[in-house]
């Protein structure tokens, strides 16, 4: 008796009887909304539907209620408020995260605070490494209602648009397919024709058969960008921090952040280092984001971190940008130009050559380093960046110009030093006397030889015209020697 005795009291200050126990999916709701997969958050206790707090609630604990409610991703959590005070339930975000069922974290409660909650109706993402990426699951429109893997020749990069936009993130970074399940796994079997503005990916067109010619199968794996940014600020790495939210962009209020939580902002946004957090105060409250600093330092994204707010207060963050590599050529006065990605070069002895250096346009001013290592010593020449370059003139090539360079970008911005290297140029330097020495030679060869043949050619044409003469003599002499016999014979 007594057992059953504490086993009822357990289930009475849970809020919940026993009978609904074993059903956890009937006791959970969206109303309210556009679909059952949208609006106010209800749970039900004593055969009565009963809305939930708008508590610290994140993109996190939305997304195992999607699930549990057999929707799909979690596209937004946020808040109604109503006129006073009422019976609401109020469920713990630690315990729906440890995997319970809704109905098991509730703990009854009073407030005016009403949690809205939004997931997609017939799409997700699942098995990925957050919210924004993973597999693509459709759920058919069939009365099994199960979720089907996309095959991947039946999808494309329009289609991956309006995923994307469905599940409330920023556009598709990568699109792939990869080898799941076996035959018997559920697919969609028909082919999507999206044209990449629809709402809803059942809103675009498929094809009007079965597609049975994806086998063996490779199923859609999509990344959606996170829709966070900094705005307002110096370079896409400084500014107001925002999320975007049902297309519109809200700033994240400026709460318990530290360095440690910028940094981890600052890796996400690709902005490298974090260099100050403060904070910008507006005339009035005003719809912002309070995004958790625990969750954050968890590795979750920033999205998946923030909380519906209102506050004056909104975070501004400054990030040291990744700067860009610079770029080094040279030229010289007899060579000509170098292109930018060539990494060795020839100069002249003697022949003055110019080494640039540039970077493309990110913060104004800063200064060019240029650094010459050599095999026996190593110099350093610094210009100051006028249109974001600079430009070394070096006179007269010699050897000990010979060797490697490089150009270091060095920038003072948010009360720190940055800086950025170039690729190595290697140049040579030739001595063109022993070039010119070896055509003197050369020519003066090329004269010798062609006058010996003139001379030669010369000879033996004099030799050849004396041999046609005594030819010619001979057959002279020979022709007066046969007239005179002719004679002497008549004569006699």
């Amino acid at each position: 008796m007594d057992y059953l005795l504490v086993l009822f009291l357990l289930l009475w200050s849970s809020g919940l009887p026993a009978e609904e126990k074993h059903n956890s999916k009937e006791s959970v709701r969206l109303v309210g909304g556009d679909s059952r997969c949208a609006g106010t958050l209800e749970v039900k206790h004593r055969g009565e539907w009963g809305p939930v707090s708008d508590s610290d609630w994140t993109l996190k604990e939305a997304a195992v209620a999607c699930s549990q409610l057999d929707c799909g991703s979690a596209v937004s959590v946020g808040q109604r408020e109503v006129s006073s005070d009422r019976p609401v339930w109020r469920i713990k975000s630690d315990c729906v995260q440890s995997g319970s069922a809704l109905r098991e974290c509730a703990i009854s409660w009073y407030s005016s605070s009403i949690l809205n909650l939004t997931c997609s109706d017939s799409v997700r993402l699942v098995d990925g490494i957050s919210l924004c990426s993973g597999r693509l699951e459709v759920k058919t429109n069939q009365s099994n209602q199960r979720w089907s893997s996309v095959c991947e020749a039946d999808f494309d990069l329009q289609d991956a648009y309006v995923v994307c936009r469905e599940i409330g993130c920023g556009a598709p970074s990568v699109l792939q397919g990869v080898l799941y399940g076996q035959v018997e796994a559920p697919w969609w079997t028909k082919e999507f024709h999206c044209g990449g503005n629809e709402s809803a990916l059942l809103d675009c067109r498929s094809s009007g058969s079965d597609n049975n010619a994806c086998r063996p199968v490779k199923a859609v794996e999509l990344t959606c960008s996170e829709p966070v940014r900094l705005v307002g600020g110096d370079s896409r790495c400084a500014g107001t921090l925002e999320v975007k939210h049902r297309g519109e962009w809200i700033p994240a209020r400026h709460s318990d952040w530290t360095l440690k939580e910028a940094a981890v902002a600052c890796s996400q946004l690709d902005c490298g280092s974090a260099v100050s957090v403060g904070q910008r105060e507006v005339s009035s409250d005003r719809p912002v984001w309070r995004i958790k600093s625990d969750c954050v330092q968890s590795g979750s994204a920033l999205r998946e971190c923030a909380i519906s707010w209102h506050s004056s207060s909104i975070l501004n963050l400054t990030c040291s940008d990744l700067l860009l590599q610079p770029n080094i050529s040279v030229s010289s006065s007899m060579e000509g130009v170098s292109a930018a990605q060539q990494e060795e070069f020839q100069v002249s002895k003697g022949s003055d050559f110019t080494i640039s250096c540039s970077i493309q346009p990110q913060y104004p001013r800063g200064s060019f380093q240029l650094t010459f290592t050599s095999s026996n010593s190593a110099h350093n020449y610094t210009q100051s960046a006028v249109n974001h370059s600079a430009h070394f003139l070096f006179s007269a090539a010699k050897p000990a110009h010979q060797g490697s360079y490089s150009c270091v970008y060095h920038i003072y911005v948010f009360s720190h030093n940055f800086s950025s290297e170039s690729r190595l140029l290697f140049l040579t330097v030739l001595d063109p006397t022993p070039f010119i020495i070896r055509v003197v030679v050369l020519l003066l060869t090329l004269l010798l030889v062609n006058a010996a043949l003139y001379f030669y050619c010369k000879a033996s044409s004099g030799k050849m015209s004396g041999r046609q003469e005594n030819i010619k003599l001979d057959d002279y002499n020979l022709g007066v020697s046969e007239a005179k016999d002719e004679e002497a014979q008549g004569a006699a």
